[in-house]
């Protein structure tokens, strides 16, 4: 199994971490012609307009909408989440636009607004999940396509997934904790 991190810009270095702890082989892609060779693609957090448009200059848009709808497995984490929603209420960029939701940039304010929480998601055992938030999105909408893995305690969607894609508000490569990265590994030997 091979995963690639999309790593234009964001806490690529982090996944790769992530995975190399989990013994995964994992390659940083930047080009469409390196997506071949992969079982699956992670699309780190960082600036989602900057990964956006990067995404165009490279011209990656096109390739990893064509492999979403193929059926392969992309997990977006923060602005990675972004990056695949259909659509964002407060702001015009386009996006991969594959997975049936809305989020909402920047849901919690500023960076001085980051928290983190121990979260629970059933999805990956009984314990909690430290979700680290960092200027992060909200899910306002989803299709019933769309199965919701995680609420704040204010009722706030932070994870979903849909088939073989996965999202996360938070940023669980900033954690210790590898059962998200484990999930998602799950998900591409589904495959």
């Amino acid at each position: 199994m091979k995963i690639g991190i999309l790593a234009l810009q964001g806490a690529f270095v982090e996944h790769m971490s992530a995975l190399q702890q989990l013994a995964v082989e994992a390659s940083l892609i930047r080009l469409p012609s390196e997506l071949g060779s992969l079982d699956g693609l992670i699309i780190p957090g960082g600036e989602s307009s900057s990964i956006l448009k990067l995404m165009q200059d490279f011209k990656l848009v096109q390739p990893l909408r064509e492999i979403a709808q193929t059926g392969f497995p992309l997990w977006g984490t923060c602005a990675g989440m972004i990056c695949l929603a259909k659509k964002i209420s407060n702001s015009n960029m386009e996006t991969l636009a594959v997975m049936d939701m809305e989020v909402s940039r920047n849901a919690f304010g500023r960076q001085a607004d980051s928290f983190e929480t121990e979260l629970p998601m059933p999805a990956l055992g009984n314990k909690p999940f430290p979700a680290v938030f960092i200027r992060a999105p909200i899910i306002t909408r989803a299709s019933p396509q769309v199965e919701i893995l995680a609420n704040l305690p204010n009722g706030n969607a932070v994870a979903a997934r849909q088939g073989k894609l996965l999202v996360s508000a938070f940023h669980p490569e900033l954690s210790h904790d590898l059962r998200f990265h484990s999930y998602f590994m799950k998900i591409v030997a589904s495959n």
